[in-house]
């Protein structure tokens, strides 16, 4: 099975990112296609991160809570 026919999921980290795995197409507010890097990537919850839509770890230090 090829990254383009892996199903896409969608996992909520426990106080930090979404985990996005699979063949999925990030848009941004205007629908241009966001680059994807890599197979698995973090997506930004607490709202908080340099580097929006991705994860950069900010969460830890501001001490983001979830409750999922």
């Amino acid at each position: 099975m090829s990254a383009q026919d892996e199903p896409a999921t969608i996992t909520a980290y426990p106080d930090g990112p979404l985990l996005v795995r699979g063949a999925v197409e990030l848009r941004d507010d205007d629908g241009a296609p966001i680059e994807q890097r890599r197979r698995t990537v973090a997506l930004c919850r607490c709202g908080l991160s340099t580097i929006k839509p991705f994860c950069d770890g900010t969460h830890k230090a501001a001490g983001f809570r979830t409750d999922a």
